[in-house]
């Protein structure tokens, strides 16, 4: 069973439109409303993948209640812990005109404020469940009240391989819980280590591996065997919001399988996560067309 822990869940919504006009009024031509924040996208791929998983994190209010209901219409096993706070929402406006120039821009909420008593109360419920997984996935932005070192303090408890995925301050304390992968992307990895040298100095600080995702450049990875590179074939034009959860479900799969097997594999999701409408989808056809173009070296 995989874990996935989102602490910031929120509820997602995407609006599609030919073009937007940010000085007149705009009208949509689709809507899509489902649960969201960065874990739960990772369980919906690995779901969609025929894989066993189990969503956890930090729900509140009617936001939140709305949140669990779309989980449970997906299919997608959850525990999660309540708190008084009401959740958040994120919103994405997508472009859908037949420009290549096609934009899109997300607005993120800063999500509820957590108290002391219910972030213990969580640190009780992932310790349990962590224990009965075979990788967790912690991932996303934290909501107030929630310290920076808290990722760090869920990989250094002692359960499965943990894989994190973060921005920011959680992203330079993560490594302190010595967890099996850090997935920034390039500009998260540049913010949190301005030196140029941040894949390795994350590696330094007691991350086994440290997978760099670059967009249309593809996949950096630094591990205990090695540094390895995938390149894509070509460019995949869409929405690219959920893209690296998409990837970090790619290196959740199977973690002992073998590097360049596990970044051809990610580096696919990741490129057919930017083809689908909404994050935590992934355009099959695709997938199937890029996963073996990929070159890794």
């Amino acid at each position: 069973m995989i874990l996935t822990v989102t602490l910031n869940m929120a509820l997602d919504v995407t609006y599609e439109v030919p073009s937007v006009d940010w000085d007149g009024v705009n009208r949509v031509g689709a809507v899509h409303r489902r649960a969201g924040g960065k874990g739960v996208n990772v369980a919906r791929v690995l779901a969609a993948l025929g894989r066993e998983v189990l969503v956890t994190g930090l729900v509140g209010g009617p936001t939140g209640r709305a949140i669990e209901e779309d989980l449970e219409s997906a299919g997608l096993r959850s525990e999660l812990c309540g708190i008084a706070g009401d959740s958040r929402t994120t919103l994405a406006v997508c472009e859908t005109g037949g420009s290549r120039d096609r934009r899109t821009a997300l607005f993120n909420e800063p999500g509820p404020q957590v108290t002391p008593a219910e972030l213990a109360g969580f640190v009780r419920r992932y310790t349990s469940l962590a224990s009965a997984a075979d990788v967790v996935v912690v991932s996303g932005s934290l909501p107030r009240g929630v310290p920076a070192d808290f990722y760090a303090t869920l990989a250094g408890i002692p359960a499965a391989p943990v894989i994190v995925d973060a921005d920011g301050d959680p992203l330079r304390h993560a490594p302190k819980g010595r967890p099996a992968v850090v997935k920034p992307n390039a500009e998260e990895l540049a913010r949190a280590f301005p030196g140029g040298q941040g894949a390795q100095e994350l590696r330094s600080q007691g991350a086994e591996a440290v997978v760099v995702s670059m967009g249309a450049d593809g996949l950096l990875a630094v591990t205990g065997e090695g540094t390895f590179r995938a390149r894509m074939p070509y460019t995949v034009e869409g929405n690219p919001t959920g893209a690296g959860d998409a990837l970090v479900a790619g290196l959740a799969m199977d973690m002992a399988e073998e590097w360049p097997d596990r970044l051809r594999r990610a580096a696919a999701l990741g490129a057919a996560a930017v083809a689908a409408p909404v994050a935590g989808a992934f355009d099959r056809d695709v997938y199937a067309d890029i996963h073996p173009q990929i070159v890794i070296t």
